[in-house]
């Protein structure tokens, strides 16, 4: 079934200035039920869909105009190498994302480092074609300083959070519904899902946007100073306070605190705490004078709170004050369909970093490295793979990414800490072989490897320094 290419007039189109241009999306496929439904959806985002029923159809749709995006049906052939290359040499900067039935979904995710952006699973919903379209409008705003960044929608941007997920699109949606007030908010996930991203997002997007947001690391204050690094002191407070000192609470003013692993506030700050959110004023150490307390609390943490209340190590009153609106993100093993987008998305970010380049971008996958990311359990969730993808762009030599720039616990003679259910393993090799994974999958952050293995940093220090000498 073929059909016309619906084209505006050439002669309207030249007289538009540049930065005026609409954002031009070919929809690729011969059943006209999708590509008018998939039009509709295009239209609500503001942009101009063309479509066409053939590969041959759309190359003479891209004659005749500038296309910036083609969403294609698997069936085209537009995934293929060949036809990929003769369309980046009619316009190198566009983007290609295919439609694919359920059972083609590998061939689309092995056509993702030859060149196409992203793909979509028939059937699909008008609202999973927004999404699409709009990350794919995003990339050509990272590639190129162009003005379509005005119709993109702020959810899918903010803090670098991407996601077609049905798990993460509901991350998305709360995300939108909470930035619009001041209510208290607990993030709940695994360490390295995103909830520093996701604090950020409520509050870029909302409308404390323009006022301070205040991370405050719970985890990794020292408990000799964290009291007056959350409420600040006066001179002469304690030895060593020559000055009065503003704590981090009063400093985020009116706009937000982000109080991340707040499971970690030893029991006797967290009335305080409390008190603080309550009375809406705080008293910094060794003052007598009270400071107003006007910013919105939003918490994370990846310890169950209400297994903490229970054991007492937690405050029953603290936690229900803080979670007013709860969201928990979902670990990246559960969330497979977005490691393509989250692969790309990293990539790009590498791109544009001067440290990350070296003259090899864009870089690619092949399909060992694509299938071992897809396959992999990623017990760091989406930074472990952020810091895989930065080693492998590091020791990879050339543009084409290869297993073995992967990181040893990628790859394929990684050996397992069990190689088989009989297997018997000392303990302390067990142990050293954890650790070594996880400082390898947190990049060498201490801090975050300890969370990951859920030991105190002390132990943890203790620990790597028995192995470096030889213990």
């Amino acid at each position: 079934m073929t059909h016309e290419p619906h084209l505006p007039s050439l002669a309207h189109a030249d007289k538009r200035p540049e930065h005026k241009r609409e954002l031009c999306v070919l929809l690729v496929d011969d059943q006209h039920s999708v590509c008018d439904a998939c039009s509709q959806a295009i239209n609500v985002l503001g942009y101009r869909p063309l479509t066409a029923g053939s590969a041959a159809e759309a190359l003479d749709v891209m004659d005749q105009q500038q296309v910036d995006i083609v969403i294609a049906d698997i069936e085209t052939g537009i995934g293929g190498t060949e036809m990929l290359q003769e369309l980046k040499r009619r316009n190198r900067r566009v983007q290609v994302a295919l439609m694919t039935p359920a059972a083609s979904v590998s061939t689309a995710l092995e056509a993702l480092h030859s060149g196409v952006s992203g793909y979509i699973v028939k059937p699909f919903t008008t609202e999973e074609v927004r999404v699409l379209t709009r990350r794919l409008a995003q990339s050509l705003t990272v590639n190129e300083d162009r003005p379509y960044h005005r119709t993109l929608d702020v959810r899918y941007q903010c803090a670098r959070m991407v996601g077609q997920s049905q798990a993460m699109r509901q991350v998305f949606k709360t995300i939108e519904k909470v930035s619009r007030s001041r209510a208290p908010v607990l993030i709940l996930g695994e360490t390295g899902t995103g909830k520093d991203l996701a604090a950020r997002a409520i509050h870029e997007t909302g409308t404390l946007r323009d006022r301070p947001f205040v991370p405050v690391d719970c985890g990794a204050l020292a408990p000799t100073l964290i009291e007056s690094e959350l409420f600040g002191h006066i001179r002469g407070a304690f030895t060593g306070a020559v000055q009065n000192k503003v704590g981090l609470l009063e400093s985020a003013k009116d706009g937000t605190v982000f109080l991340d692993e707040v499971g970690e506030l030893p029991v006797e700050l967290q009335s305080r705490l409390l008190r603080t959110i309550q009375e809406k004023e705080l008293r910094p150490v060794g003052g007598t004078q009270r400071v107003r307390f006007a910013a919105r609390i939003i918490a994370a943490t990846n310890r169950n709170l209400k297994e903490a209340v229970a054991k007492g190590t937690f405050r029953k009153d603290l936690y229900f004050r803080l979670n007013v609106v709860s969201m928990t993100l979902p670990p990246l093993r559960e969330r497979r369909i977005d490691i393509p987008l989250l692969i790309e998305q990293t990539l790009l970010r590498l791109a544009q970093s001067e440290a990350a380049m070296r003259g090899h971008a864009p870089w690619l996958l092949s399909s060992e490295v694509l299938d071992r990311l897809l396959t992999y359990e990623w017990p760091g969730n989406v930074r472990e793979l952020e810091n895989c993808l930065e080693r492998a762009v590091t020791m990879a030599s050339g543009p084409l990414i290869e297993m073995k720039d992967l990181p040893s616990t990628l790859q394929p003679s990684a050996r397992p800490l069990m190689d088989s259910p009989q297997a018997v393993i000392p303990l302390d090799e067990m142990e050293r072989q954890a650790i070594e994974r996880a400082m390898e999958s947190t990049g060498g952050d201490k801090l975050m490897a300890a969370r990951l293995l859920g030991i105190g940093k002390t132990t943890l220090y203790r620990k790597l320094s028995k192995y470096q000498q030889g213990g």
